[in-house]
């Protein structure tokens, strides 16, 4: 039954839509008609998959009506078994959907992970992190690609940036932003705990068009990072911009020029910077209160212990869990779907 209401509503919308495509007036606008164009193709999407989410549940209740004929066997048990599960995928997905309304929660992401700068392990944990975001795109039936890696000689990775190309990534990764503590004690010193740091930055990645403002070239230093410990041949292409005003710091290096460089990281840039006005309630980028952007170390995100005991505890929303491993396998939709729900 509720599948079939929300197919119902979505396929009201996505005929409002189409109406609205009609309207003469519209194509004078080009902002507005992509707008509209834009959100034609996610009603088309959920429509597609709300079909696909009534014929699973049309097909669980045919196998249930010859279980109870005693016509069924191991296969169609399992038929059904997946079909429910499908189901509740899809409907825990569809949910979520209708959560992420913010202005660029539709956008791909990039993630940023920097290590911490204290602690025996924040490289080796950052590495881990790494690993435990791509597992999670991968459980979501994407990819990340690693677009920037700075990575330490048997130490793990100082820096590394993640590219999700994906409709939402952004709106689903937002709560990831801050500080993650892996936190552990020593076998012989019950009372002394090691705690490694690092951080991660979530920035809108725009899938479609890049943003339409200019930034003063006055307010920019653009410059190539120091070369300890890095390729000579990622060092000369690398770019890193600096914007004066507000301190903001953004760079590039996983392009194969450095002018290819420059603009991935102007448009990172430009992203972080509309992100910050918006936290601070302001029209412009040049309305920035450099003194009220948020300092990332002090947004403590989530802890994982991994010795007395494992748990994974999410400061933010409260949710804990037991197994570690799993979490840094990439389960992490927990904490993303009760972010998500927290959200104002």
């Amino acid at each position: 039954m509720y599948a079939s209401t929300a197919l119902e509503m979505e396929e009201a919308s996505w005929i409002k839509q189409e109406e609205m495509m009609r309207d003469s007036d519209l194509w004078d606008d080009p902002t507005k008609s992509n707008d509209i164009l834009v959100k034609l193709a996610n009603s088309a999407k959920v429509v597609d998959s709300l079909k696909d989410l009534r014929y699973k549940v049309e097909e669980a209740q045919l196998i249930k009506q010859l279980t109870e004929m005693n016509a069924i066997g191991y296969g169609l048990y399992k038929q059904a078994y997946d079909a429910a599960v499908d189901v509740g995928n899809i409907l825990d997905q569809y949910e979520i959907s209708k959560l992420l309304k913010g202005p660029f929660d539709m956008a791909g992401a990039c993630l940023v992970i920097k290590a911490g700068p204290a602690g025996i392990y924040p490289k080796p944990w950052a590495e881990q992190l790494l690993q435990m975001y791509l597992g999670w795109a991968k459980r979501q039936g994407y990819e990340g690609r690693v677009v920037d890696r700075y990575q330490i000689k048997n130490e793990g990775i100082d820096s590394a940036t993640i590219e999700f190309e994906f409709e939402c990534a952004y709106g689903h990764l937002l709560g990831e932003k801050g500080v993650h503590h892996l936190i552990r004690g020593y076998p012989n010193e019950s009372s002394q705990l090691e705690t490694s740091s690092a951080t991660v930055d979530v920035i809108p990645l725009f899938l479609e068009n890049a943003r339409d403002f200019e930034i003063d070239s006055a307010d920019l230093i653009i410059s190539s990072p120091s070369t300890h410990g890095k390729q000579k041949k990622q060092i000369e292409c690398t770019v890193c911009i600096q914007h004066v005003p507000t301190g903001i710091c953004v760079q590039s290096s996983g392009e194969r020029s450095r002018f290819a460089n420059k603009m991935k990281a102007l448009n990172r840039l430009k992203a972080k910077l509309e992100v910050i006005a918006i936290e601070q309630g302001v029209d412009s980028i040049n309305s920035i209160v450099k003194n009220k952007i948020l300092n990332m170390w002090e947004e403590e995100t989530r802890r994982y212990v991994s010795h007395p005991y494992k748990l994974v505890h999410d400061v933010k929303t409260g949710i804990e869990m037991t197994d570690l491993n799993t979490v840094l396998d990439g389960n992490i939709e927990p904490f993303v779907a009760a972010h998500i729900n927290t959200r104002e």
